[in-house]
């Protein structure tokens, strides 16, 4: 079992460590510093965002283009599957009210065990734990750490994360802490189903569930931003989505987005 789930351990440890570290920061920093730590942070998950939206799409549709007789129009195609899986998608999150229930888990988790500021903690209990469990090697960590027993891009994960938590949790407080739970439900949860699934996903369906997880980074930077309000929680279920929308597609019309054996 270690071997399915070291990656996503020792991620949780460094998010932990990060924590505590933030919040002693915290505590000597005025509200002016900490605002300027969350505009980075909201810009940085931005530039995350674009990387793994748009850059991903373009090297996607360069890669698969020249396999399937799409002539011109792969990157459209794609592009249809794309947004049918974050519309359809969204519209089951919204329907399970995903952002809302995470927020009052939030909610419920600081009134047990913290004495922080309910809405920040709420707030940064979301942050964190969308920044942490989405984007491509949340993805392709789990992947290989369940499947292959690599927990190498995990690892990487965990470093990264490490210092995100630490300049959150300086703006949002405890809140970051709990996103822990989140990260052993997620992504040990993703790593169990690599490890039980005897057909891994595909290239194209990695690549989209990356491509819609950037678009829902976006959302989360312009959110952190303060640039709109989205309820980015809602539209995690268009990342797993996409992987259903591609096998169904080719169902319907065998070689539109791969290329036919």
């Amino acid at each position: 079992m270690w071997s399915i789930l070291n990656g996503t351990i020792v991620n949780a440890g460094t998010v932990i460590v990060g924590t505590l570290l933030g919040v002693s920061v915290a505590a000597k920093l005025p509200e002016r510093y900490r605002q300027i730590v969350l505009t980075c942070l909201g810009l940085v998950t931005i530039m995350l965002g674009v990387d793994a939206g748009v850059l991903k799409f373009a090297t996607t549709v360069s890669e698969f283009e020249p396999q399937v007789e799409a002539g011109g129009t792969y990157g459209a195609r794609l592009a249809i599957v794309m947004i049918g899986s974050l519309i359809i998608g969204a519209l089951i999150g919204t329907a399970l009210r995903i952002h809302d229930r995470i927020e009052a888990l939030g909610v419920w988790i600081h009134g047990r065990f913290s004495k922080d500021d309910g809405h920040r903690f709420a707030e940064g209990f979301l942050m964190a734990s969308v920044i942490f469990c989405v984007g491509p090697l949340t993805l392709l960590g789990c992947l290989r750490n369940g499947a292959y027993g690599d927990p190498s891009y995990l690892y990487i994960k965990a470093c990264l994360d490490g210092f995100c938590s630490l300049a959150l949790a300086s703006a949002f407080g405890w809140g970051v802490m709990a996103s822990v739970l989140v990260i052993l439900g997620f992504q040990g949860g993703l790593s169990l189903l690599a490890y039980s699934v005897a057909e891994p996903l595909g290239e194209l369906s990695i690549a989209l569930m990356t491509i819609v997880g950037g678009i829902v980074m976006l959302a989360t930077g312009m959110m952190m931003l303060e640039i709109k309000k989205i309820p980015v929680a809602d539209m995690l279920p268009c990342i797993f989505l996409a992987p259903l929308a591609i096998r169904t597609t080719e169902w319907i019309s065998p070689g539109w987005l791969l290329p036919l054996a």
